[in-house]
């Protein structure tokens, strides 16, 4: 099974090498069809999670908005196994940087930084955009339990030099702050539901739900900049990459540590949602954000 995974990977790999980004693109709306449209998967949690976060739209403009939303997850299926190929001279075509000077300036601090991010636009390309640029880059996510399989999947993920962090890793913190020392940038994508022990209590769009406050924690501790840092697709069909200036933190710092920790991820939440309320279509509502925490 494991070879015969492999050699499919790769075959999926050289055939995405072969085509143009639009043919890429159009075979995963393919998915998105299938998903949204025909078997309807998760379509309830998809249109009531946009009911929680704008109850003033009519079902036809939740309905539109929840399709695209699975089309664009369809859009970067398509596009994942190109991951590979991707070169300099296919980045200039078709990304675009957006405040870069923003990283330019946490670098010079050399305290390293964090990523504010969230599931939107293609996030494993925006990933190695980034490392393409030249700026060193940690993504803290999940990993799989079957060893093989995670080392394959992330192999894809990681062709272009993002480098991978376990997020309940035993040695996670001391991996964190071995690349903040190596002036990296270390991705914390917050907008996920998070419950005990590693979550805490927030409001997202104004409902209650559970988020990770280990962001809060290591800008606590180490004082480095944290950058809200997000791609999207832009009208001229490009990937742009957003680097927004660093947060302002201190308004946020109290003499109670864990009142810092909340208003910190509070904060972060607040972020999130003004990000996601410029780009609703392109954000991830089939998740389950608002459990009860």
């Amino acid at each position: 099974m494991k070879l015969l995974v492999n050699f499919f990977v790769k075959i999926l790999c050289f055939i995405s090498s072969l085509f143009p980004r639009t043919w890429l693109r159009k075979s995963g709306s393919w998915l998105g069809f299938l998903w949204f449209d025909v078997f309807g998967f998760r379509k309830k949690i998809i249109m009531d999670n946009l009911s929680i976060a704008f109850p003033d739209w009519s079902e036809e403009k939740k309905r539109q908005v929840g399709r695209e939303s699975v089309y664009h997850l369809g859009y970067n299926f398509g596009e994942f196994f190109y991951l590979p190929s991707i070169t300099p001279e296919w980045i200039e075509k078709n990304v675009v940087y957006e405040g870069w000077e923003n990283v330019e300036k946490a670098r010079a601090l050399g305290k390293g930084m964090f990523f504010l991010s969230l599931h939107m636009g293609n996030g494993d390309l925006s990933a190695s955009a980034i490392a393409m640029k030249g700026q060193e880059l940690y993504l803290i996510t999940k990993s799989f339990k079957t060893q093989w399989f995670n080392d394959l999947w992330f192999s894809i993920r990681g062709a272009k030099g993002v480098k991978y962090i376990d997020a309940h890793g035993s040695n996670n913190a001391f991996e964190i702050l071995k690349g903040l020392k190596k002036n990296a940038a270390l991705v914390f994508v917050l907008d996920q539901y998070m419950g005990k022990p590693f979550g805490i209590a927030t409001t997202f769009f104004g409902k209650r739900t559970g988020t990770a406050y280990g962001l809060a924690l290591f800008t606590q501790k180490t004082k480095a900049p944290v950058l809200p840092v997000y791609g999207y697709e832009g009208d001229d069909k490009k990937l742009h990459i957003v680097f927004e200036p660093a947060m302002e933190i201190a308004p946020y710092v109290t003499g109670d540590k864990d009142q810092t920790i909340l208003n910190l991820t509070q904060a972060f939440n607040d972020k999130l949602e003004e990000i996601v309320r410029k780009h609703p279509e392109q954000w991830m509502w089939v998740h389950r954000r608002w459990k009860d925490f």
